[in-house]
């Protein structure tokens, strides 16, 4: 079977694409992507052979004719701010697969549709067993802990409690998370709020920001929040990939340090 050829417009859809084995398979991908750096020695071949898959514009605004022009088989989307470009590439005659999840359970579920998406059922059903089978031994690890409360936030200005897939993260990795419910979107939380919640740890991942935030612009806000303060890889969390799970299994060192090899 010839392999499909592979549009993905979500940094979140590359990323799975890459752990499902298949990058080969990606002919275009937006500037937000990034190499796929999972893909190792098979990624720096492609590099120097000049096969990189070619970058197509933003997440938000992709070129629609250079998308075209790669003759993809299938391109891919996430999340609810390109639903409407979706719309428009079906018109287009495109194969669109928009996968949008918001729970951590729906996360994993995405990782077996994407292997569908790109033609290796197969390969997808296998990356969300292993990813369920580590969720189940970092909840075996911390089963019998006391949970700390865990303030996770997704952006500073102004200051925005994480939601979707989040709170279950925090709860995967053993913590208490009092500020959004799993599935719901990000909020913009008053300061006040979070005092109140007493957090035992704060945990920031910005948007868009990588690990280039300074601890100390959290931990010199004006309130009355006794906890250390983490800054986190935010695609660890905010990116609704394979790389969620590493962000639970960090998550869960930092809340029960040596209780998750």
């Amino acid at each position: 079977m010839t392999a499909p050829r592979v549009v993905s417009l979500a940094p979140s859809a590359t990323a799975t694409v890459t752990a499902l084995g298949a990058a080969d398979t990606l002919v275009g991908v937006t500037h937000h992507c990034g190499p796929p750096a999972e893909a190792g020695a098979a990624h720096a071949e492609a590099a120097r052979d000049g096969k990189l898959p070619e970058a197509v514009g933003g997440w938000l605004n992709p070129d629609l004719d250079r998308v075209a022009d790669l003759e993809p088989d299938v391109v891919l989307t996430s999340d609810g701010l390109q639903a409407d470009l979706g719309d428009a590439w079906r018109e287009r005659g495109l194969d669109v697969r928009h996968r949008e999840p918001a729970t951590l359970n729906e996360v994993i579920e995405a990782f077996a549709a994407r292997g569908a998406d790109v033609g290796d059922p197969g390969a997808g059903e296998r990356l969300a067993e292993e990813s369920r089978s580590r969720l189940d031994r970092i909840a075996e690890a911390v089963a019998d802990r006391p949970r700390p409360t865990v303030y996770c936030e997704e952006w500073s200005d102004p200051p925005m409690a994480a939601g979707n897939w989040v709170p279950g993260a925090v709860r995967a990795a053993g913590g208490r998370y009092p500020f959004v419910d799993p599935g719901e979107r990000s909020r913009e939380v008053d300061l006040a709020s979070v005092e109140a919640a007493d957090p035992d740890h704060v945990v920031v991942h910005v948007c868009g920001h990588g690990d280039r935030i300074d601890p100390a612009t959290v931990e010199g806000r004006n309130w009355t929040v006794d906890a250390p303060v983490h800054v986190i890889e935010d695609s660890l969390l905010n990116q609704p990939s394979p790389a969620l799970i590493d962000g639970i299994e960090r998550l869960a060192e930092l809340f029960h340090p040596g209780a998750v090899a």
